[in-house]
């Protein structure tokens, strides 16, 4: 019987390392974690391992169900797979996860949890979507600066003029042909 550990953080910026100091201090002997991926995708890489890993008699902790699962349905089905392989799973602050799912009364808590995992990314999800309008609202905008601006558009163009290819516009300035391309077109539209 084995104490396995399970991390997972959405970016490969993020630092998993407070997850598995969590699940070295619950008893992990051994810590799969997956970074930049998705909770919704099932494929994760070391989630794969863990779960190949794990064996009837096993223990899998968690730091929370959100971790291992991004919505409801996919979460009672990890639940329920790990449980009918005979595989216990904890989570360090969901406490009431540990229960057995062969009773009435713990696939109900399943259910919850569940439910819970998904208002957990839904209100996130509502939050990114909330600030984003907010900053929209004060004039700021996300994503990436854009390479092209005013004064570089106009200088492509003019060496566009003097019948430069794209390609070498974007040695000239230090950007890619397709950035001179897309900076060009938007103009005459």
């Amino acid at each position: 019987m084995t104490v396995i550990g399970y991390a997972r953080v959405s970016t490969r910026e993020q630092n998993p390392e407070s997850q598995a100091a969590e699940l070295r201090a619950a008893g992990a002997e051994q810590i799969f974690t997956d970074r930049g991926e998705s909770s919704r995708e099932a494929a994760r890489p070391q989630w794969v391992a863990c779960k190949a890993q794990s064996k009837p008699g096993d223990t899998l902790i968690i730091r929370a169900l959100d971790r291992v699962a991004g919505e409801e349905r996919m979460a009672i089905e990890i639940i329920r797979e790990l449980g009918e392989r005979g595989v216990r799973i904890k989570s360090l602050t969901e406490p009431f996860l540990d229960v057995d799912i062969s009773t009435p009364m713990g696939e109900a808590i399943v259910g919850i949890m569940a439910v819970m995992a998904q208002l957990r990314v839904s209100m996130i999800r509502e939050n990114t979507r909330r600030g984003l309008a907010h900053a929209r609202a004060q004039g700021r905008v996300g994503g990436r600066p854009r390479v092209m601006d005013t004064d570089r558009t106009a200088t492509a163009r003019q060496l566009r003029e003097e019948g430069k290819s794209y390609a070498q516009i974007g040695k000239i300035l230090g950007v890619s042909a397709a950035s001179i391309y897309r900076a060009i077109s938007a103009e005459n539209h």
